[in-house]
């Protein structure tokens, strides 16, 4: 599952590091921008993956990232409010779990990584780690390799990481930070004040490291 970011990023490179041959799924959900999908392509690319493109229409909307009406919510630095924010898609991590699922039966594969992060995150509901046990329950049981004893394994590596300890474990994996883009909003530079890119300059700073898309 890549979208682009550092935490996916990050999953593709260490699960490459496992010496799985990976295969990317990058999604196009009606979000707000492409960016994100450029960049993903361009890290797939980077480490000579297979890689496809989903494009989904979600015409109910229900979050600020696919509704152009919903502004996108700000906060002061090293605040992030408590609840789900208006940026939650509705069951998003199911919806590409799902995608991947199917598709790891079709080519035989052992696995399907997720960058999912429960620690540095927005509070998504489908980022928690009892989210990623029950999915791995609903893998077991729907899907005929489970049936037949083979199961395909869904994989958060770094669903207990810090931010910036995915940072330091993606500069270990030699993870492309500049071909990154975390920012919820498109445009030239991130814009420094959704949530995204507060937990993204929170992880390089305490992980001691210049962000490069930050001049």
């Amino acid at each position: 599952m890549l979208s682009g970011g550092i935490d996916s990023a990050t999953a593709l490179y260490w699960a490459r590091s496992k010496g799985y041959r990976p295969y990317c799924l990058l999604f196009n959900y009606g979000q707000r921008h492409s960016k994100e999908i450029h960049s993903a392509r361009r890290i797939a690319q980077q480490i000579k993956a297979e890689y496809k493109i989903i494009s989904l229409n979600l015409p109910w909307k229900g979050s600020s990232l696919t509704d152009l009406r919903q502004e996108i919510p700000q906060h002061k630095k090293g605040s992030i409010g408590k609840e789900i924010p208006s940026t939650y898609v509705p069951a998003r991590n199911t919806i590409f779990l799902s995608f991947g699922l199917s598709w790891s039966e079709v080519i035989d594969a052992e696995a399907v990584v997720i960058g999912a992060n429960a620690l540095d995150f927005s509070g998504y509901p489908d980022c928690r780690p009892g989210y990623i046990r029950l999915f791995r329950k609903l893998a077991r049981e729907g899907t005929k390799r489970g049936a037949e004893g083979k199961n395909i394994s869904i994989l958060a590596p770094l669903i207990k990481k810090s931010k910036a300890d995915i940072i330091r474990l993606g500069m270990k994996l030699s993870v492309p930070f500049a071909l990154t883009w975390s920012c919820y909003k498109g445009g030239r530079r991130p814009c420094g004040k959704c949530d995204s890119c507060r937990l993204r300059e929170k992880g390089f700073r305490e992980a001691g490291v210049r962000d490069p898309l930050i001049e």
